[in-house]
């Protein structure tokens, strides 16, 4: 939806491979965002060592300096991410580490280390897997999502943020509780992969065909007044309808009015829900629409 979106926006004739080539872009800054806020994430609870190291250098150390609990920095899904196959190599690849800003970094284990949740963790000398996870997932959801600094600090070096946002507290919450599940690879499975970019191709290639169906359903509506994002999303969708026999319609139907009420206007979900069924319909009873069955599926 992005990539076509960009295309629309953009002067002059696309050029062949063009589409694709935006799409990959594309995912690589939703791969290189992602990274980002895992290595962030594990900076933060890394650097208790480094805090200690600052405090035990002092002239004339206290025994609290000298007793800083670094317990943090052995978390076992700290070191489960660390660990993770590619995650260096992304971390290198995207030189995130030139990103990162110290003083900011420091900031937020302050208030990592002051924070109640922290002190309830650190009294703890066990390592069950739940204060593990949960300690990671208060530094993200509690710590640094809602934090405006950090959050300028997101958009100043990665233009997806905005886009991306919802997508990636999300994704990196689910990381968290099963780290094993990510590889830091190709954001998309091969087959998910072969999908986009027939999706993308066809709905490229089938414009006319879709706007001659949308154009009848729009009344008094022109369809250079609709939201582009709006007409968009109908032309995938019944691209869907039409070309990709293995999605149930209802669940296309689904998905793109939550993409509508997601991306686009306020009105933007009942309107896409109404044209989207409208045309079903038709569809539908000029029997154009052709579905493989799914067992144990009422679609």
């Amino acid at each position: 939806m992005q990539t076509l979106y960009t295309i629309d926006s953009m002067s002059g004739e696309v050029k062949p491979g063009e589409p694709l080539s935006i799409l990959n872009k594309k995912l690589d800054q939703t791969r290189s965002l992602f990274t980002y806020l895992v290595y962030f994430i594990t900076e933060v609870a890394r650097y208790s060592e480094t805090a200690a190291k600052h405090r035990a250098a002092k002239n004339l150390p206290t025994a609290e300096d000298l007793s800083v609990n670094t317990k943090i920095a052995g978390n076992q899904i700290l070191w489960k991410i660390v660990e993770t196959p590619g995650f260096n190599a992304a971390v290198a690849e995207y030189k995130l580490k030139h990103i990162m800003d110290v003083d900011f970094l420091k900031k937020i284990y302050l208030q990592l280390a002051a924070s109640e949740e922290y002190k309830e963790y650190i009294e703890v000398q066990s390592r069950e897997k739940k204060p593990e996870k949960e300690i990671l997932e208060y530094i993200f959801s509690t710590l640094l999502l809602p934090n405006e600094d950090f959050i300028s600090h997101l958009e100043e070096h990665f233009i997806n943020w905005d886009d991306d946002a919802e997508m990636m507290e999300q994704l990196v919450l689910n990381f968290i509780q099963k780290p094993s599940s990510y590889d830091f690879g190709p954001v998309l499975s091969k087959e998910k992969l072969e999908f986009a970019k027939s999706l993308l191709q066809t709905t490229i290639e089938k414009s006319e065909v879709t706007l001659e169906l949308i154009k009848p359903k729009l009344k008094n509506w022109d369809a250079d007044r609709i939201a582009a994002l709006d007409l968009i999303i109908l032309q995938m969708g019944i691209c869907e309808f039409l070309f990709f026999e293995t999605i149930p319609t209802k669940v296309t139907i689904n998905e793109y009015i939550d993409l509508a009420k997601e991306y686009s206007t306020v009105q933007s979900g009942q309107f896409v829900n109404g044209l989207l069924d409208n045309i079903h319909k038709e569809l539908t009873l000029e029997n154009k629409i052709h579905k493989k069955s799914h067992k144990n599926s009422t679609l």
